[in-house]
């Protein structure tokens, strides 16, 4: 928690910190590598990277040293920037193949040269840890009944994109209450703003998507119970989006002028104001990873079962 003055009266904003999530998510998915590691099944997760794009290096270290706590292997297919569309299809193909490779991140966006499309379709929907299948964003579509249970057991096809999982696991484990508040997402991509979006609508939340051309955008903002802010701008949402009582979820991170990490959010302004709120760096970023891992175990357990 923070301390702030407003309105001459002390006030704290509980700071949602990713760590203490990550922490709690590790400790059960360690326990399940090791029954895994006993029945002969090692979870393995293949990283296929093309080029050398700082925020993929960034996420990779993350995802390794997640993988490496939790008794997760991972396996690294690193491409040139200049690969030709045939080499990406063929390392693709070959990890769908591959029967001791339980699921693949593959990082995007790719190279203008290189269809992203193609690649994603060949992509096994089953071994998609990430969400970035059709498949895997069809199962998120379908499973808007309250129960994500058979999305992230793999049976309807992938798994959500992690970052918008994070996100509700966040929540639930610092006993937010969803069912029944107002979510505004500021946010309409498919990595996130899209896929967050129904994974609280099958929480039983009420959920309005926003985004850089809505009009009023600070007046809807403020009617929120939950704001999460996943639209890829630094600083975009101040105090005149935000009231008391709200709960924010900043998941944008970037290198602001000062070349220190920053969010979506004018963190300075929108602390004071709010109930709680996600740090930049340590919040939601901080347990994407964990649900990457998570994802792979789950997987591992899936083709152990079969």
């Amino acid at each position: 928690m923070t301390a702030s003055i407003r309105g001459g009266i002390f006030t704290m904003a509980m700071l949602l910190k990713g760590a203490e999530v990550a922490k709690a998510l590790t400790e059960g998915l360690h326990a399940k590598t090791e029954e895994l590691k006993k029945n002969g099944v090692e979870p393995c997760l293949a990283i296929l990277r093309v080029g050398a794009r700082e925020d993929d290096l960034a996420y990779e270290r993350g995802a390794l040293k997640r993988c490496e706590k939790v008794g997760v292997a991972v396996r690294q297919v690193v491409l040139p920037e200049d690969v030709t569309q045939e080499v990406l299809m063929e390392n693709i193909h070959a990890l769908n193949a591959d029967e001791k490779v339980h699921g693949v991140l593959m990082f995007r966006p790719l190279p203008k040269h290189l269809d992203d499309e193609a690649a994603r379709a060949a992509l096994d929907p089953k071994k998609d840890m990430d969400g970035i299948t059709d498949g895997s964003l069809a199962a998120v579509y379908a499973g808007t009944d309250g129960s994500m249970t058979a999305v992230y057991a793999g049976t309807k096809g992938g798994y959500p994109p992690c970052t918008a999982a994070a996100c509700v696991a966040l929540l639930k484990h610092y006993n937010i209450p969803i069912k029944g508040k107002r979510v505004v997402v500021i946010g309409r991509s498919l990595v996130i703003g899209k896929p967050v979006s129904l994974l609280l609508l099958a929480e039983h939340a009420t959920v309005t998507i926003c985004h850089s051309r809505s009009e009023n955008l600070p007046a809807i903002c403020r009617e929120a119970d939950i704001l999460v802010v996943a639209a890829g701008k630094a600083g975009m949402v101040g105090a005149e989006s935000v009231r008391a009582g709200q709960i924010v979820l900043d998941v944008g991170i970037h290198v602001g002028a000062d070349g220190n990490l920053c969010g979506d959010t004018r963190f300075a302004e929108v602390e004071p104001v709010v109930e709680a709120i996600t740090p930049v760096p340590g919040g939601v970023g901080t347990v994407t990873s964990t649900i990457l891992a998570s994802h792979v175990v789950e997987a591992a357990e899936r083709a152990a079962n079969q």
